[in-house]
């Protein structure tokens, strides 16, 4: 059943609201304690929102009536700890909702718990989770990973037997990357399309909240409903929000589609690169115009630009969690240097020290001109060469990631740089806030295969396009 089936079933009156909710928990559970997707199963908030929901009448019940939403850790939810997957918030619960969680609610959509992921988003594997918490598990082969950061609600997406949309955020690509490896449809929408209100930072000027879902359907009815302008956050576009179901069965005949050239060849799995292919033969064969194409600024100018400028964002945004405010405290013993010291090297994780670290030397004075500036003027560049590319195609296809999803254990054995350049295909869309969409398009031994389909900024219409001819 789709969600707008679902949906439709729910303001019919076929199916009860608080009896599907009661089930959906139960299997939320049991999926919870094999593969570890839920950090939290909110199950009396969502069954008191059930019943809320229920009382409505039929034309008030709301565009995603009684549908089971998940929602990524550091993603505010009003009365539901959010810890964005640290030991630093740990015991904090928000007195307010997220912007889009307000949305969801307000569409009559049912919260059923928050998502496990990489701490704060720092990682690509779901593996570099906060102290006491666990990665979750790949849907389809337990002992590898379910992709990064927003693992957790991609796994969950993917084996929740009843409609459901899980809500993820992506700084370098942390929706479409877990998607990938979850063989689930993932939408980053464009920067400012959906409110960063009540959303955890990581880099400020990078972080996007977007949908997870089984298809193309699903995720652009929930985008509907969350994009947006937000008076209470600065940086959402007033741009108008486009009736995304529409595009669902819009013809792809006549629209061109760029190739990116450098994606395929080295470094790519030859199971990922047939897969893709086999996709683009798709699209042509749908009287898309597909062609090659290349960047003038190479892709691999993105991974060292992103970790300067994602790093010293979060280094700032981080500051503020001293063990004052929220999350963990202790007794305060000395001078405030020592205590904050002290909560902070006992709360953060390994990965958080790292980052914290980098992104507090790019900014130092003697180094931020060599690094920072340096890289926001290569982030420019990467968006006046994507305006150049739009000006001649539709979108840009690639795949999402180069490799299948990888054991834990081979995991383990990577250096940070090597973890970093998992990212490679997805930071560069990112960098330049634009819209981007992975699709399943095959399977390896039993692994998910996706590909990346990429829009000029607002553009969220032609991928759902693109992407249903896909499906």
């Amino acid at each position: 059943m789709s969600v707008a089936e679902f949906v439709k079933g729910v303001h019919d009156g076929q199916i009860d609201v608080v009896e599907h909710i009661h089930r959906t928990l139960e299997e939320c559970k049991i999926i919870n304690k094999e593969y570890g997707y839920l950090n939290l199963i909110s199950e009396e908030s969502a069954i008191a929102q059930a019943k809320l929901v229920s009382k409505k009448r039929k034309g008030a019940k709301g565009a995603l009536a009684g549908l089971p939403v998940s929602i990524k850790d550091s993603i505010c939810v009003k009365g539901v700890e959010s810890t964005a997957g640290s030991a630093m918030l740990k015991g904090y619960i928000p007195p307010f909702d997220a912007g889009c969680v307000s949305r969801l609610r307000q569409a009559g959509a049912i919260i059923v718990g928050k998502t496990a992921q990489d701490e704060f988003g720092f990682g690509s594997f779901s593996t570099n989770t906060g102290i006491g918490f666990t990665a979750p598990k790949n849907p389809f082969d337990r002992l590898r990973s379910c992709g990064g950061s927003s693992g957790g609600a991609a796994g969950l997406a993917q084996k929740l037997s009843v409609p459901h949309v899980a809500l993820g955020e992506s700084t370098g690509g942390s929706i479409v990357n877990p998607a990938s490896f979850c063989g689930v449809v993932g939408l980053c929408p464009t920067y400012g399309r959906v409110s960063r209100y009540g959303l955890i930072d990581y880099g400020s000027s990078l972080d996007k909240v977007g949908p997870i879902g089984k298809t193309v359907a699903d995720v652009a009815l929930a985008l509907k409903v969350i994009a947006g302008f937000d008076e209470k956050e600065s940086t959402t576009a007033t741009v108008p929000v486009e009736d995304y179901p529409s595009f669902v069965k819009k013809d792809v005949a006549g629209l061109r589609v760029g190739i990116l050239k450098e994606s395929f060849g080295e470094g790519t799995d030859s199971a990922v690169e047939k897969s893709v292919w086999g996709a683009i033969k798709q699209l042509e064969s749908a009287g898309v115009d597909c062609r090659e194409i290349s960047l003038k600024i190479p892709i691999e100018y993105g991974i060292p630009t992103y970790y300067i400028i994602a790093p010293s964002e979060a280094s700032t945004n981080l500051a503020k969690l001293c063990g004052l405010r929220y999350g963990a405290e202790e007794k305060i013993e000395g001078d405030f240097n020592t205590y904050f010291s002290e909560v902070r090297s006992r709360a953060f994780g390994k990965e958080a020290k790292r980052r914290i670290m980098l992104g507090t030397f790019t900014r130092m004075a003697g180094y931020r001109d060599a690094y920072y500036v340096k890289a926001t003027k290569v982030r420019r560049l990467i968006i006046d060469e994507y305006k150049n590319v739009f000006k001649k195609c539709d979108a840009v296809i690639s795949p999402t990631v180069s490799i299948l999803p990888p054991r834990f254990d081979e995991i383990k054995n990577l250096t940070p740089a090597q973890n970093y350049l998992i990212d490679a295909l997805t930071v560069s869309p990112n960098l330049a806030g634009l819209p981007h969409l992975n699709m399943p398009v095959g399977k390896h031994n039993g692994l998910p295969i996706g590909a990346m389909l990429t829009t000029d900024h607002f553009k969220e219409g032609v991928l759902v396009q693109l992407g249903a001819a896909l499906e």
